[in-house]
């Protein structure tokens, strides 16, 4: 990895839909972006006059994994020794035929951009929405996703030959379809404080292995510690439960801040979700509300008119992993990237049901 090349390279076989561009172009063509495109095209724009405007740093909000969302200043020569990792891990060269497809608004789609710049892709530029290949005949080297457009999108997968997922957990029902996929898929692990993923696992394993440079380890919660001195200043402490293996390679088992405690057994709702997934086709998630026994029981909630669940639903769960009541809402809050609010989205159940 040449950790040399400094942010306002771009590399001279960089193209952006299919025309090579120079740093002094890129800087035009934000402008046109800026005044003129639709809004995913405007943040392109805004995020490109930013790369170039000679700070060392770009402002950005953190996506929450660590703590509270609060804004922070990320180097930019961080973000160019993630994008160098990245292009060493996956095998991604000069003349890469990528598609960005996520929103530029967050990290993920910055970090597609910066790839793009520093390793010489031709990437092409779409709207992010939940089937970005609808209507696209190209085929590509490689492209970010999150699993939503990936679920979406899996009668088309086959047109790109390399897929990395973030943003969310990869569940068991669209894993099992992405392994009859002759694609190569990735679930990846990261945050806006590593600038995007740090480690990555091929669709199916079980233990994500850490990119160059990056090394793990736990702390007094058995939540994950990442040492990443090219792309973080710190060490990074997540509020992820881990099994490490060893210095590289980790088990992501749950976070930290969802796990129940209920009647004095640990519960990890991600991993009664996993079994659950193959059996709800709606969007779902298990949280806990308070018990005057248990202290904590367990709950299910269902984004779906109410209906009735057959008991086989819960055959793979334990006893204790078995929902204590089932709650339906017509929509789930979400964020503005996507991301599922569990707090809010329960609570406004539970009032709607004087329940709290």
């Amino acid at each position: 990895m040449n950790n040399d090349i400094q942010p306002d390279f771009v590399h001279p076989q960089f193209k952006l839909n299919g025309v090579h561009l120079s740093a002094d172009d890129l800087c035009h063509a934000a402008l046109s972006f800026f005044k003129d495109g639709e809004g995913y095209q405007q943040a392109i724009g805004t995020f490109i006059l930013e790369w170039f405007d000679g700070n060392n740093y770009v402002q950005m909000q953190t996506s929450g994994t660590t703590g509270t969302p609060k804004p922070i200043k990320i180097l930019k020569q961080a973000m160019v020794n993630s994008a160098l990792a990245t292009g060493n891990y996956f095998n991604l060269e000069a003349g890469t035929k990528a598609l960005h497809c996520l929103p530029t608004q967050y990290v993920a789609g910055k970090l597609m951009l910066v790839r793009a710049f520093i390793l010489g892709w031709d990437l092409d530029v779409v709207e992010p929405r939940s089937n970005p290949l609808e209507g696209i005949n190209a085929d590509y080297d490689f492209s970010a996703m999150v699993p939503l457009q990936a679920q979406q999108s899996l009668n088309k997968l086959n047109q790109v030959k390399k897929i990395i997922l973030g943003g969310a957990k990869v569940n068991s029902a669209l894993t099992e379809q992405l392994q009859n996929l002759k694609t190569e898929v990735y679930e990846t692990y990261g945050m806006t404080e590593t600038i995007t993923h740090i480690a990555a696992k091929k669709i199916g394993g079980d233990a994500f292995e850490a990119l160059p440079n990056v090394t793990v380890s736990i702390d007094d919660r058995n939540c994950l510690v990442i040492d990443a001195p090219l792309v973080a200043t710190e060490p990074v402490v997540t509020n992820d439960v881990v099994d490490v293996i060893d210095a590289t390679h980790f088990i992501w088992l749950g976070r930290y801040d969802n796990v129940i405690n209920s009647g004095g057994v640990k519960l990890f709702p991600e991993q009664i979700e996993e079994k659950l997934a193959a059996h709800i086709p709606n969007r779902f998630f298990v949280k806990s509300i308070p018990d005057a026994t248990l202290g904590e029981k367990l709950v299910l909630v269902i984004e779906s008119a109410p209906y009735t669940i057959d008991q086989s639903v819960f055959a793979e769960l334990s006893k204790f992993e078995k929902p204590k009541e089932i709650f339906f809402a017509d929509a789930f809050a979400d964020t503005g990237s996507g991301k599922l609010q569990r707090d809010k989205t329960l609570v406004t159940i539970l009032e709607k049901n004087n329940a709290i």
